[in-house]
């Protein structure tokens, strides 16, 4: 099993920043994917990005130049860093960990969830 929570969403203003983290436990956290999705109201959850055990990334297309993945294995912790935020890219934000995959961006490879946390941008 593997537990992961999420903290540092909050209130910014547009063109601000947040950093993002989410702490696992349980099985090894090095070996892992990790990656961030999100959710806004009325919409589909969707990805967002993903560093593997290697440190490699992937981004979607509508955070790429302004979001950063890494991910500390000696804390257990993976972080987002968001720069230049939009009220687009308000959402619930949640982490996942995936384990036996390269860099998946679908839910369904996704083996285990955090319970969000809210990033709100205003305009």
């Amino acid at each position: 099993q593997v537990q992961l929570v999420e903290s540092g969403g909050g209130l910014v203003q547009a063109g601000g920043s947040l950093r993002l983290s989410c702490a696992a436990s349980g099985r090894t956290f090095s070996s892992s994917a990790m990656g961030w999705f999100r959710q806004a109201p009325g919409k589909e959850r969707e990805f967002v990005a993903v560093i593997n055990w290697s440190g490699s990334t992937k981004y979607a297309d509508s955070v790429k130049g302004r979001f950063t993945i890494s991910r500390d294995n000696a804390e257990n912790t993976v972080y987002l860093q968001m720069n230049s935020l939009k009220p687009e890219d308000t959402a619930i934000y949640y982490c996942a960990a995936a384990f036996g995959r390269y860099l998946p961006r679908e839910q369904r490879e996704y083996d285990y969830w955090g319970q969000g946390t809210q990033v709100t941008v205003s305009s």
